[in-house]
């Protein structure tokens, strides 16, 4: 990376050389399908791997914006993806709130302070964007001084069912005993939580938005655990709130939203009508069957299973030309308001050349 200068305001920055991201996500017309990967910035990249060590765990590397600059670059440096992602985690948020965010070896992310009561969740508060999480705007702004026009850069968020899993369970979960148990006792208390942390992400995502994001995702990982029921109560209509909410500019300088769930095929008519730009879907719905269902109305991100990069290159570039005949024959011979992922997202254990085969057959099999 070139030696730090002063941070630029986005309005002073060059434009984009590559923008068949946002031309997809606006629904129209590219030369070729854009790429991106979840988590593509991540431990499968030996850089990545060699610059987490350097930053000794992983909060210090999402806490120091020039390494999270730089471990967000990597993947650009190797793949000609379209698009960059932040890199940060999805619980900055509650860390900022003061839960003591915190990750144990071989457990994943876990909460010194988790919500265990109504009085916690009284207590909680919007954090100030540009203080608490101010790593997280000057690492939105020192990755777009670096992008130099190349490509856009994505923002995100976690969803507000998504966070409040985690910040009720204290960590991950295999059942989610301790929130749904929440929501079913106490729903007003589990209303009052989802509300402040919505307001949060919506303040998140517009000082993303204002240091420099030019997309924004949310990623609603375990809306997918809830039954129907719970799912349209503590999940989407949260997500509908952040859509119609998040101010985002208009016409060609609006900035997309896209709004990701894993096992969110039930509800994709519903996440189309939220006023969002794109919904991202898993490999459990048909790209055809998607793109019928919405693709009118919004574009389609996905959706390749990621276990699929454990095949051969031939494989993966076979499964690939099937997903973007799927998504054409489903949106009436078009390729047009498609955005090329996977379901969710890369492994460690996953081969960087692998990741490569997938980018190439994607920009060679939707070649004009």
């Amino acid at each position: 990376m070139s030696q730090p200068s002063p941070l630029a305001s986005p309005s002073s920055l060059p434009g984009l050389a590559n923008d068949r991201f946002l031309r997809a996500l606006r629904r129209q017309p590219v030369d070729r399908t854009p790429v991106w990967l979840m988590r593509q910035a991540g431990r499968y990249l030996p850089e990545y791997r060699a610059t987490r060590a350097q930053a000794g765990s992983f909060l210090n590397l999402a806490k120091n914006p020039e390494l999270a600059c730089e471990v967000t670059l990597q993947p650009l440096r190797r793949f000609p993806l379209d698009a960059a992602i932040l890199f940060s985690d999805i619980l900055t948020v509650p860390d900022a709130m003061g839960l003591g965010l915190y990750f144990a070896d071989g457990e994943g992310p876990k909460f010194e302070r988790p919500i265990r009561s109504a009085a916690d969740i009284e207590r909680l508060a919007v954090p100030d964007m540009e203080t608490e999480l101010r790593y997280v705007m000057d690492a939105v702004r020192t990755i777009r001084r670096e992008l130099n026009g190349s490509v856009p850069l994505i923002g995100f968020s976690g969803s507000p069912w998504t966070i409040a899993c985690y910040m009720v369970e204290g960590g991950g979960s295999d059942n989610y005993s301790r929130i749904k148990s929440l929501a079913l006792n106490e729903p007003a208390a589990m209303h009052r939580l989802l509300s402040v942390v919505t307001d949060a992400v919506i303040e998140y995502l517009k000082a993303q938005r204002a240091a420099g994001a030019q997309a924004l995702q949310v990623f609603d990982t375990w809306g997918g655990v809830l039954s129907p029921r719970m799912y349209r109560e503590f999940s989407l209509r949260y997500m509908q709130r952040i859509a119609a909410e998040l101010e985002r500019g208009d016409g060609d300088q609006r900035t997309p939203l896209i709004l990701f769930g894993k096992g969110n095929d039930p509800y994709l008519e519903d996440l189309a009508g939220s006023g969002a730009e794109a919904v991202g879907v898993d490999w459990t719905v048909g790209l055809d069957e998607a793109a019928r269902r919405i693709g009118g109305r919004v574009a389609v991100q996905g959706n390749l299973d990621p276990v699929t990069l454990y095949a051969s290159p031939d494989a993966i570039r076979a499964e690939v030309g099937l997903a973007l005949d799927a998504y054409r024959d489903g949106n009436g011979g078009s390729r047009e308001g498609h955005v090329f992922n996977l379901g969710h997202g890369l492994s460690p254990d996953m081969s960087p050349d692998h990741v490569a085969a997938l980018v190439a057959a994607v920009h060679e099999l939707s070649a004009r």
